[in-house]
């Protein structure tokens, strides 16, 4: 640690969700980061789910999984993708944790008779919980996003532990609340909205330090000025949250206006010059002119909700980058291509074709259509965890002829099941936190084109499915051509395949997981380049 005392932030929403408080929470990270301080993001969700693993792409968008196995909220993914770095269960605190935790220290009669309530002892776990999460990781500053909106039922109590928190620590903790100031027309830019959530965040003993507004157009003086009087703020703590060509410019955009400067003011911590020459750079090559711009299409069964494939459309981005070229990502929803006897209507003119992962029949003969078409189209193809195992019925079926071929997810009586539930699957029936979850070793074939994208012979990957390639026909598949280019090592579970006269790879693991704006994820790199071969 570089400071004497631990520092906390903590950023809450305002009248509406979907404002971007992971985006912004990661920002700010980023910009302490870049000043030397070492950060550690958690989020806390009102929700009674443990964890969000049972929870539909439809209604909450992408679940993203951590190293260690826990499925969490897609603001996690935004965290790694910004800050460089794996987080552990610990800085996810969901509502059904906190009452698991609650109800299990009760009937254990850890409460010595007392009758348990809110205050002290849900908050007094909630408290004990940030704490600990800055004490394991040795940070400087520890950021806590707020999820919902203030005025929620469900994190009133979470809002109460944080009040309890800056009454303890005194000057280790602010607050900044993330609001929204609409316009009615251009130059009308309303305030009551952002001074209503700031009574209401008041009102429960909250006075928020910086407020951080999304707009449609930068606010006015005058705008500030109203806000700063009726929210008893500073003027100089009113701050644009601007639309941005990329999220990644965010933290350019608040580097601009010296919010790091009045956060570290907040905290009394001394301010130091920022190095961000290498994030500037690399926003400088997704937001520049290119001369060659590759069209990228995702193939997905949930593409109403494009946050079900967050990681997914952020690697491409991210490989894009570091290759140098300009991508567009467009969206084609499977059921769409079951419904057409010829996809090249609906496939046509994209240069790159992936098929993410997703549980479920719905669809997925659109995707093994689109799989043939770019597999005899020598189209560059990425197929992640269910695009893997697609990608293997799909060969079986039209190259090694296995008649019928399918995954028992789809059709438990197939005559050749190609893909089969894992063993250790078998016997399970609760759905929560029971997927193979979690960081595996892989270890790739040498002269692979997957080992060529790593440069190193083991890796390790993270994972979420219960169905495998069946061990029973990998012979078959690599006699048909099929190559197989990197097993598990324990009980040789296929992790990659590989088409062998084009670009073609899939994966059981889901690798956009662990792709970062500095850091991208490997095979994602040697799909552009592929992509950018065949464009010249």
């Amino acid at each position: 640690m570089l400071l004497k005392n631990r520092k906390y932030i903590v950023v809450a929403g305002s009248i509406m969700s979907g404002l971007g408080k992971g985006i912004l929470t990661s920002s700010i990270g980023k910009l302490l980061q870049a000043r030397g301080y070492k950060v550690i993001p958690l989020k806390f969700d009102g929700y009674l789910n443990v964890d969000c693993g049972t929870m539909n792409p439809f209604r909450h968008g992408e679940v993203f999984v951590l190293d260690d196995g826990t499925e969490v909220d897609m603001d996690f993914g935004t965290y790694e993708r910004f800050l460089n770095l794996s987080l552990t269960r610990k800085s996810s605190i969901t509502g059904g944790k906190l009452f698991e935790t609650i109800i299990a220290k009760e009937r254990k009669g850890e409460y010595l008779g007392r009758d348990v309530q809110f205050v002290p002892h849900l908050t007094d776990e909630i408290k004990r919980r940030v704490k600990a999460v800055g004490e394991e990781s040795k940070a400087d500053i520890v950021l806590i996003e707020v999820g919902g909106t203030v005025g929620d039922l469900e994190n009133g109590y979470f809002l109460e532990a944080m009040r309890q928190l800056n009454f303890e620590e005194r000057e280790n903790v602010i607050f900044i609340q993330l609001t929204y100031v609409p316009s009615l027309s251009p130059g009308e830019q309303k305030t009551k909205p952002t001074q209503h959530a700031s009574k209401v965040l008041q009102g429960m003993g909250i006075q928020p330090n910086i407020i951080i507004c999304r707009e449609q157009e930068k606010l006015s003086s005058e705008v500030k000025k109203k806000i700063s009087l009726y929210c008893n703020i500073r003027e100089e703590a009113v701050f644009d949250d601007p639309l941005v060509r990329t999220v990644y410019e965010l933290p350019l955009a608040l580097e601009k206006q010296n919010l790091i400067n009045t956060i570290c003011d907040e905290l009394r911590i001394s301010k130091k010059e920022p190095d961000i020459r290498n994030w500037k750079n690399i926003v400088g090559k997704i937001t520049g002119e290119h001369e060659k711009k590759a069209n990228v299409v995702i193939v997905g069964k949930y593409t109403a909700v494009k946050d079900a494939y967050v990681s997914v459309k952020e690697a491409v981005i991210h490989s894009a980058a570091v290759s140098n070229i300009g991508v567009e990502v467009s969206w084609v929803e499977s059921t769409d291509l079951e419904k057409v006897d010829n996809v090249h209507s609906l496939l046509k003119g994209y240069d790159g074709i992936i098929v993410p992962g997703g549980y479920g029949s719905r669809g997925v003969e659109g995707k093994i259509k689109a799989i043939r078409y770019a597999r005899e189209n020598r189209i560059p193809y990425l197929g992640l965890c269910l695009g893997m195992q697609l990608m293997v019925i799909e060969y079986a079926r039209n190259v090694c002829k296995l008649e019928g071929a399918n995954s028992t997810e789809f059709d438990k009586k197939t005559p050749n099941p190609v893909i089969d539930l894992l063993p250790e699957q078998r016997k399970i029936k609760d759905m929560g936190a029971t997927n193979r979850l979690g960081a595996y070793e892989c270890r790739l074939k040498r002269g692979t084109k997957a080992y060529k994208a790593y440069g190193e012979q083991t890796v390790y990957e993270r994972h979420r499915h219960r169905w495998e390639v069946n061990p029973d026909f990998v012979s078959q598949l690599e006699k048909g051509g099929l190559v197989i280019s990197g097993v598990h090592p324990g009980n040789d579970i296929v992790e990659m395949v590989e088409w062998p006269k084009s670009f073609g790879i899939g994966t059981q693991p889901h690798i956009e997981l662990k792709s970062r704006l500095e850091k991208p994820a490997p095979i994602f790199v040697s799909f552009m380049k592929a992509i950018r071969e065949k464009l010249k």
